[in-house]
């Protein structure tokens, strides 16, 4: 299969889902107000609620929503050949993810900008409030613990990116305090601020830093047996763990400080900074297909799976968690982006548009790990990587970042250089997804401290607080961070779930309104039956494996869900009869 033919189908299936579907649901379904007063005029505050040009908001939507998911999920998903994943991130960015992440940001603005956990009870009801924001609770937490583990391993890999990745904070500070306190404008500073980042990337290369162990961790009984009695390789691996709680330690710290400063200070201008840096990498890749057009070496359907393997159906779906819908987004576009959107018809170039370029970001994923990768390590090395699902999902950024590597060296960029920026796409956008997260689970603490009148859970920085210390104790729990990755089929089927809890409140919302409902029913129904299947197959797992922990956090959201599914039922059953008034601003 052509690697060029797979770039431009898939392109141009987005572009005309783009063009044609979010432009009929905006005008037919949720029937856009160019006249409407946004929350984040009604109640301007200078911290969280900011008018925002609408360039600046989609880069910060983007790059939150665009982590490090839409890169791993595909990375891993084509163990079981490049069709399924391919198939997926396409049809379900435009029929389901897009449509998600338009709808939750347009039903908050609808709603004072209101969090979509909140809005549940205005739709459904309270129980129903305080049920998904528990559900919420639990994503954010393997969110955040996922990408802290995903960040540190690739700082631990690549030593020359850590560099041009702190020192972007700095100069994302620097555009902030221009364009908010000089009015100098958005366009230039930021550019300014690309080429400041690509020079510290080049000089990365020179200037490698590795973070030292100062844990000390003696080797495990798992790391002895894996070295087979050899000390000195045991030991090796324990200084890997103490260096990755290291890492993990500082990006929590890290993501404290960010997600309670003020948005304009960091989190906007580090994103809209990012958003030009994935646009750059998204044009180096795919003119890297075009000019090195590497062979994809996976097969399309792969009906010989390794034997610690599972099938395809339904993991599929959970497995590539956000490269096609993804529930965090819905969290994203409610709990961030609502407060930001300066008129309510900018919400499908937000929210469509931005669920766009994260299913483009996961079809260069497909093709950098079905060809790329295999160009670096030719056919034998790509069949030895995926040869377990354990090395595919531990190995899911390596193939990534080489493969990439290999396209941007096609380009031109020196071999070395093109590792790095590679390293660093990941790195930031997962980063700027750890800051949003944070903030979002600070949100959700405080709203469960309301709910229940604890006062110092509705401080900000307590609230904070017990946000980055439960995130890194689920991180750290498994394996010192080494079984980090663990977590991810957990987090695919959590965010999943998420999704179509979301697209359920939108549902309920339009029915009560009496407009149309297919567009999210249809992605609906299919979220919650394959996620739910996925989640008993999971928990039967980790019943099996003596996982607890995992076991005991996939059970606690389990329940949580099939709760709020029945209170939404309740609610379906009084919307067909007629007896419930609409709430919002229809």
């Amino acid at each position: 299969m052509s690697a060029i033919a797979l770039l431009v189908i898939g392109l141009a299936a987005f572009l005309t889902g783009y063009q044609l579907y979010s432009r009929y649901i905006a005008r037919h379904i949720y029937r856009l107000d160019p006249d409407f007063v946004t929350p984040a005029h009604e109640f301007e505050d200078g911290v969280d609620f900011v008018p925002t040009n609408r360039h600046v908001l989609f880069g910060h939507h983007f790059t939150s929503v665009a982590g490090a998911a839409p890169i791993v999920g595909p990375a891993i998903a084509v163990i079981w050949g490049w069709l399924p994943a391919f198939l997926w991130v396409v049809l379900g960015t435009i029929f389901a993810g897009a449509v998600h992440d338009f709808g939750a940001l347009w039903i908050s603005t609808r709603h004072k900008a209101t969090s979509i956990g909140s809005l549940t009870e205005q739709i459904v009801g309270g129980r129903a409030r305080v049920l998904f924001l528990l559900i919420i609770f639990f994503l954010l937490l393997l969110v955040n613990a996922v990408f802290a583990v995903v960040i540190a391993n690739l700082f631990i890999a690549n030593h020359g990116a850590v560099l041009p990745v702190w020192g972007s904070l700095v100069v994302a500070v620097v555009v902030g305090l221009l364009i908010y306190r000089t009015r100098v404008g958005i366009l230039w500073p930021s550019i300014a601020a690309l080429l400041v980042l690509y020079v510290l990337i080049w000089l990365g290369q020179y200037a490698p830093f590795a973070l030292p162990d100062v844990f000390g961790f003696a080797p495990s009984g798992s790391q002895l047996q894996a070295a087979q009695g050899d000390l000195s390789v045991a030991q090796e691996a324990a200084s890997v763990d103490g260096v990755r709680t290291g890492w993990v330690i500082v990006l929590f710290i890290y993501a404290f400080f960010a997600s309670v400063l003020p948005v304009w200070v960091l989190l906007q201008p580090r994103d809209y900074v990012n958003s030009h840096q994935l646009f750059v990498a998204l044009a180096i890749i795919g003119l890297g297909v075009v000019l090195v057009n590497p062979e994809i070496v996976a097969p399309a359907v792969n009906w010989e799976l390794p034997a610690d393997a599972p099938g395809w159906f339904p993991l599929l779906f959970i497995t590539i968690a956000c490269g096609a819908i993804s529930g965090f987004h819905g969290l994203v576009a409610s709990g961030t982006s609502a407060k930001q959107l300066d008129r309510e018809t900018d919400a499908r170039y937000v929210g469509y548009g931005g669920m766009i370029g994260e299913g483009t970001l996961a079809l260069t994923s497909i093709l950098a790990t079905t060809a790329g990768f295999a160009v670096f390590v030719g056919r034998e090395g790509w069949v030895e990587h995926y040869g377990t699902w354990a090395r595919a999902s531990s190995g899911a950024t390596t193939a990534f970042v080489n493969g990439v590597g290999v396209l941007a060296e096609g380009v031109g960029i020196p071999h070395t250089v093109a590792v790095i920026f590679a390293a660093v796409v990941v790195i930031s956008f997962a980063a700027t997804t750890m800051d949003t997260g944070v903030r979002l689970q600070r949100y959700i603490i405080s709203e469960l401290g309301a709910q229940y009148r604890v006062r110092i859970a509705q401080n900000r920085w307590v609230a904070t607080f017990v946000a980055v210390v439960s995130c890194a104790v689920l991180a750290l729990g498994l394996d010192r961070g080494a079984g980090g990755m663990r977590l991810w089929p957990l987090f695919g089927t959590t965010n999943q779930l998420t999704g179509a809890l979301t697209l359920l409140v939108v549902t309920l919302f339009l029915a009560r309104l009496r407009r149309p409902v297919w567009v999210t029913v249809v992605p609906m129904a299919f979220l919650l039956f394959m996620t739910t299947w996925a989640m008993v197959l999971n928990l039967v797992r980790y019943w099996v494996e003596s996982q607890m922990m995992l076991l005991a956090v996939g059970g606690i959201v389990f329940v949580l869900e099939l709760w709020l599914v029945f209170e939404a039922a309740a609610v379906v059953r009084r919307v067909v009869r007629g007896a419930v008034v609409v709430g919002g601003r229809g």
